[in-house]
């Protein structure tokens, strides 16, 4: 399988260093006989060359969070015995300590770097810059889709609160960025006006739910400058992309995450989210062994959200199947209550804990009363906990097992 198109760029913003097929070269010799590789993941053009190396010499490759480390997932998912359709090894999202590794076949990823690149519309004109995390199925997205198209990669390190970051999407004439929730929060703050960087012409959204009003407000934003705003919706185990949401849609289906990717479609089965596409990963790996294993979903995720299709076929996720909470008895959905209170919500011993950042005591009485009220409940349900700052994983959502191991 081969991603990199012949025109396709990637270019260091910091260095001016560029991928070059010899580099690529250079670690396919290297890998040579190689059944496996853990590859720490920066963002760098020699991390890019060795796992496009790994892809074109068919040899499974596992992206790594480089500052972290591994000894204990090196260890154990080391094997001389891998499947022949595998190709690519990523960490679930919200993961800690050994975490489960999906599998993902050659197939899938490059099944959904097209879908991508169509559902967007990239062709060889666009340069991407990177906002995310390499070894973040989200950000490793962006590198597919552009590449596989032709397009440019920037690669940029600094991070979209500094000035550095938008002088290299002024210089390199940066056509689209990639980003998280709390990665809109901090455009707000800086009060981002996409018409300052005339080349910038879209703007995509996926890796958690956004609040709508900021939706709407960057959309509006990005209309202004006479650009694009797409709401997107995935999981690594779909490698990872499943759902768009048209611009021109976004105003009627507020709420919505779009529509299934091309070649793709979702049905509501027992009230969960459905995913049937070709890029469904083969299964997940708990040790070594299981690398050997074949395709064990043909092509169908049981995605563990819950959710709703209207009669044109968008689909409105409306929860965590695991993100429940009992309160006196009474089914809570976690999620339900962080769209309605600017709070992160855990499951406690027949409660529930909401954590709000910075909250004086006498606000935090308010909020449990609130909170309560909204819930039908008594307030000695609810339990409202200050905190200086919320825990976030390196794809920026919530870490909610950090919230769970302080109670």
């Amino acid at each position: 399988m081969n991603l990199l198109h012949p025109d396709a760029r990637v270019i260091d913003a910091a260095t001016g260093e560029t991928l070059t097929p010899e580099l690529i070269s250079s670690f396919e010799a290297e890998l040579a006989g190689e059944r496996l590789v853990f590859l720490p993941m920066p963002t760098t053009v020699p991390a890019i060359a060795k796992y496009l190396a790994a892809l074109r010499t068919g040899t499974p490759v596992v992206l790594l969070d480089p500052d972290a480390d591994h000894t204990e997932l090196i260890r154990r998912y080391a094997t001389d015995e891998v499947h022949p359709d595998l190709a690519l090894l990523l960490t679930t999202s919200g993961s800690t300590g050994s975490p489960k590794l999906v599998r993902l076949s050659r197939s899938a990823v490059f099944a959904n770097a097209g879908q991508v690149a169509e559902s967007l519309g990239i062709t060889g004109d666009d340069v991407a810059v990177t906002t995310l995390p390499l070894f973040y199925s989200y950000g490793l997205s962006v590198l597919h889709s552009h590449l596989l198209k032709g397009a440019t990669v920037v690669l940029e390190r600094t991070g979209i609160m500094q000035r550095d970051f938008w002088s290299a999407v002024d210089e390199h004439g940066v056509t689209s960025m990639a980003l998280v929730p709390y990665q809109f929060e901090m455009l707000r703050r800086l009060r981002f006006d996409p018409a300052k960087h005339p080349s910038l012409r879209t703007i995509t959204q996926a890796g958690g739910r956004l609040r709508a009003e900021l939706i709407t407000e960057f959309s509006q934003k990005m209309v202004a400058a006479g650009g694009r705003f797409f709401v997107m919706y995935g999981q690594t185990e779909a490698a990872p992309r499943m759902a768009t949401l048209p611009p021109d849609r976004l105003a009627g289906k507020l709420g919505s995450v779009g529509v299934a990717m091309p070649g793709a479609t979702f049905a509501i089965e027992d009230d969960e989210v459905v995913y049937r596409g070709p890029n469904v990963m083969m299964g997940y790996a708990e040790n070594g062994a299981d690398l050997a294993r074949g395709d064990e979903l043909g092509g169908v995720l049981r995605t563990g959200d819950l959710g709703r299709l209207d009669e044109e076929g968008f689909l409105f996720i409306t929860g965590r199947i695991k993100r429940m909470a009992k309160v006196f008895g009474a089914r809570i959905n976690l999620d339900d209550v962080e769209r309605n209170f600017p709070v992160a919500a855990v499951a406690g011993d027949d409660k529930l804990i909401v954590f709000a950042e910075g909250l004086p005591a006498d606000e935090a009485r308010a909020l449990r009363t609130k909170v309560a009220e909204w819930l039908g409940t008594h307030f000695t349900g609810v339990d409202v906990r200050s905190i200086a700052a919320l825990p976030l994983l390196a794809n920026g959502k919530t870490d909610y097992r950090a919230l769970e191991a302080s109670l």
